[in-house]
């Protein structure tokens, strides 16, 4: 594990229907691991994985939805104090893709308006039952105002892409917001109460907490 002290700490979070392949993202992207047998996610589940971004040194919180998509019971808990989303849908199955807008509502509903999100259309490998077109995701994506990338676990072509991506831009706002908002409170208390707060360590070496809302 990365042992470098963090400048900052971004949670995203996946959605999007279930078996469109969140988790074996997740996995490729945090672990480099594929798991073509894997079954629905169980439980809360994230990874941590550090990036490095302009010379700053970043830990993006990744969460899973731990299988609740299944039951359209995805809890404002599990959105609570994330920044950052990548939407995911299968590019071999239409109705994944037809449900893109109840997920924007749903992420819109339950975080902040600017959150970062990504249009991930995954399973590129199944190119032969492909269904959903490049030029369909990406016209619905600028339609939304939303980034765009079509990716595959499996081989794992652009995943690592579309994380950079999405954990760029949260710093690239962050870093022009960062100075109007401060938190006085610890940095574990703040966390745990799903604020949506990064840290930033000061000249000093002392860690604050900012916030990324509006």
């Amino acid at each position: 594990m990365d042992q470098r002290p963090q400048d900052y700490l971004f949670k995203v979070v996946l959605i999007g229907d279930s078996a469109v392949g969140k988790s074996n993202l997740l996995s490729r992207f945090a672990r480099d691991q594929f798991h073509p047998n894997s079954k629905s996610t169980i439980g809360v589940e994230f990874q941590t994985k550090t990036l490095d971004v302009e010379g700053k040194v970043i830990r993006a919180q990744v969460w899973d939805t731990a299988g609740q998509e299944r039951f359209k019971a995805v809890t404002a808990a599990y959105y609570r104090g994330a920044v950052g989303a990548l939407l995911v849908y299968d590019v071999s199955r239409r109705q994944t893709f037809d449900s893109v807008g109840r997920w924007l509502e749903e992420l819109h509903t339950h975080c902040n308006m600017n959150a970062v999100t990504v249009l991930v259309g995954n399973k590129t490998d199944l190119e032969d039952t492909r269904e959903v077109s490049t030029a369909e995701g990406r016209i619905l994506a600028e339609a939304q105002g939303l980034f765009f990338m079509e990716t595959s676990a499996l081989d794992s072509s652009n995943v690592t892409a579309a994380f950079q991506t999405v954990v760029e831009e949260i710093y690239h706002i962050v870093s022009r917001k960062a100075s109007s908002f401060s938190f006085p409170n610890s940095e574990k208390g703040d966390l745990a109460h799903g604020k949506p707060v990064v840290l930033q360590a000061d000249a000093d070496g002392h860690r604050r907490l900012w916030c990324c809302s509006s």
